[in-house]
């Protein structure tokens, strides 16, 4: 691990793997960013690309590192990173990331209660209308102002907190932000969110397939998150994973129950039906804020919301399957290379 350099203030690291064309505005975009008269220096982190992303983020004056031998993994990336940094203070962008150009002076104010360990802005897709699954998954991204839980992938963080927890646990294929979130509270830290833009992001999913495989790549990481803390003080995710397993088998029977219904008492298959959408409908009440100008979209984020349940438990089965045979996690990928 490198020693803190004195003439570096902000080390900014991204992390990528095949972003091609999205990993050059990225760049372009920490470039162009108002850095405050601070020093700085740009890592990027590549996970086996094979698109020349290590070429390009050196053409474009980051110092590259690589994985070596390790699987694709973000968290391991992310570690590569900071160890290799000088400042004391990290910036961590994923690659397919653009950063706001005045992020930095609404984030350093926050930093001056030294109970702070991260800070982090929103993310916001960059072409919500990319697909109907981009334009739903950007209100994932829509998290109350304040002092938070834990922090996503695009944040500021003290170099000495990383230190402190030896950084990121690169046994997780996914979740790696909100687990060190919980070890970094552990401690006393604070993360603070802030009501102002921080990155726009490509997420770039357009097909079932790709949703599928995001929300299953979710579940993953909290069954395998959940089980290390179960029987802790703070059993980060436990509640999640038990809901979601109650969730994803009312919603599979649902079909059932409906053509039963039909069969035997079609009055109560219309009865069913009505309570679902009654359902429903509260689900997309709840998350109206989010949305407060589309009444359609609110709805077809609420759908997202519960049908999600389904791939996320197959996620979850997925995990278990993996600890009866004594196997790690790979990395579940959802985006093509550009």
């Amino acid at each position: 691990m490198n020693h803190q350099d004195p003439t570096i203030d902000i080390s900014v690291v991204v992390i990528g793997r095949n972003e091609g064309e999205r990993l050059q505005a990225c760049l372009a975009s920490v470039h162009a960013a108002d850095w405050l008269g601070l020093r700085r220096e740009l890592i990027y982190v590549d996970s086996h690309s094979q698109d020349g992303s290590p070429a390009l983020a050196r053409s474009m004056g980051a110092a590259v590192y690589g994985l070596g031998d390790a699987k694709p993994c973000a968290a391991a990336g992310r570690n590569i990173g900071w160890r290799a940094a000088r400042g004391n203070l990290v910036l961590f962008l994923d690659g397919d990331t653009l950063l706001e150009p005045h992020f930095l002076s609404q984030a350093l104010p926050s930093l001056a209660d030294p109970c702070v360990a991260a800070v982090w802005g929103h993310r916001r897709e960059m072409n919500p209308r990319q697909s109907i699954y981009t334009r739903v998954l950007d209100l994932d991204w829509i998290f109350d102002a304040g002092r938070v839980p834990y922090f996503g992938g695009d944040a500021l963080v003290r170099r000495i907190a990383l230190a402190i927890v030896d950084g990121f646990d690169d046994q997780l294929v996914a979740g790696e932000e909100p687990e060190l979130s919980r070890r970094l509270r552990e401690l006393g830290w604070q993360i603070e969110h802030l009501d102002t833009p921080m990155t726009r992001h490509d997420l770039a999913i357009t097909t079932l397939r790709a949703w599928w495989r995001r929300a299953e790549r979710a579940g993953l990481a909290y069954a395998q998150v959940a089980a290390r803390y179960r029987r802790t003080a703070d059993p980060l995710w436990s509640a999640e994973v038990q809901r979601n397993r109650r969730h994803a088998a009312a919603l599979l029977a649902w079909p059932l129950v409906l053509g039963m219904s039909l069969a035997w008492l079609p009055w109560l298959a219309a009865a069913w039906l009505l309570f679902s959408l009654f359902l429903l409908g509260r689900s997309a009440q709840r998350c109206r804020w989010k949305c407060p100008q589309s009444a359609v979209l609110a709805w077809c984020y609420a759908l997202h919301s519960h049908l999600q349940q389904i791939p996320i438990l197959f996620g979850q089965l997925h995990w278990w399957r993996l600890q009866r045979t004594r196997q790690a996690p790979s990395l579940i990928e959802y985006k093509q290379v550009m």
